[in-house]
């Protein structure tokens, strides 16, 4: 009986999305700093393709863009630059689209009385300008093909009215580009 009440009250709690998003952060900054997860995502860089995919998945975050590059460093001697942009490009595209779909499935919606009350009108007017209809996903793709955390260049595509197809096809192309260009960093 005290369950199905817990139950009902997460089910109508407001800040669903929220919590769970401060929980995962929190949880993966604990685990970040473990000898585990250090070790295993350096054991990626010997992996091969499935290693490359799974390092695209990792180079989209903050707290594992780092890591995640000193993998790719290791894969540049292995493996030709094209194939790990590609690869590694995959991967990265399918994080960006998660944490896409989480944004824009409730989170932005839980959010936006919190920056309602914090922004002014003169603030609010300025998002709906048609200078901000191509400049917000502009700065995401700049942000998103930049090797470091995409999570901000994604909050600013999220916010556009830009499709998901869309959404996947940049972001494949910029975070591929991003890899790419980092690989061959490394193997000069």
């Amino acid at each position: 009986m005290q369950r199905l009440g817990w139950h009902r009250q997460w089910k109508n709690w407001r800040y669903k999305n929220t919590t769970l998003l401060l929980v995962s952060l929190s949880l993966f900054f604990f685990l970040s700093s473990t000898h585990w997860l250090d070790s295993s995502i350096s054991s990626l860089g010997t992996s091969g393709y499935i290693g490359a995919f799974i390092v695209g998945m990792l180079f989209v975050s903050i707290f594992t863009v780092a890591p995640a590059a000193v993998v790719l460093f290791h894969l540049a001697d292995t493996l030709h630059p094209l194939e790990i942009a590609v690869i590694a490009g995959a991967g990265a595209m399918l994080s960006d689209y998660i944490i896409f779909r989480k944004l824009r499935g409730g989170l932005f919606d839980e959010l936006a009385p919190l920056f309602n009350r914090l922004t002014t009108h003169k603030v609010t007017k300025l998002f709906y300008t048609p200078y901000f209809a191509w400049l917000l996903p502009f700065i995401g793709a700049l942000i998103i093909a930049s090797p470091g955390p995409d999570e901000i260049g994604i909050g600013l595509m999220g916010v556009s009215k830009i499709k998901p197809w869309q959404f996947l096809l940049i972001t494949f192309a910029l975070n591929s580009t991003g890899i790419f260009f980092v690989v061959l960093l490394a193997r000069t």
